[in-house]
């Protein structure tokens, strides 16, 4: 087995463009994106070791923030995940594979979890 080092963010809010019925695709939705990045792992971490051979945990929550165009409408909270997944891919040679999960919380009634896993692997 090979080594791998895991990065999460979980439960970030954003409002997105995304939707089919007609009373969402004017106003963005209210999402919790959460995702996982593997990435090749080095032998060891000392205890000096520089940010470099690691992956700074800001750009995942960048990829569920900043890199989502506003302008955009997503039909489906998938092409948001593929997004997400492509923006981590192209920005970090080292990312094996994406993880997003996307919770849609304007349909949720009481409480519970309701969207989508996604997961991609670098080809």
């Amino acid at each position: 087995m090979e080594d791998l080092l895991r990065l999460e963010v979980a439960d970030v809010e954003m409002s997105v463009l995304t939707g089919i019925y007609s009373e969402e695709t004017h106003l963005p939705q209210p999402l919790r994106i959460s995702i996982a990045v593997d990435l090749d792992c080095p032998d060891h971490f000392a205890p000096g070791t520089p940010l470099s051979a690691s992956k700074n945990y800001l750009d995942l929550k960048r990829a569920a923030t900043s890199a989502l165009p506003g302008d955009v409408h997503f039909t489906l909270v998938e092409a948001v995940a593929d997004h997400i997944c492509d923006t981590l891919f192209s920005g970090d040679a080292r990312v094996r594979r994406v993880e997003v999960k996307i919770v849609k919380l304007a349909i949720s009634e009481r409480g519970e979890s309701i969207g989508i896993t996604m997961v991609r692997h670098r080809k």
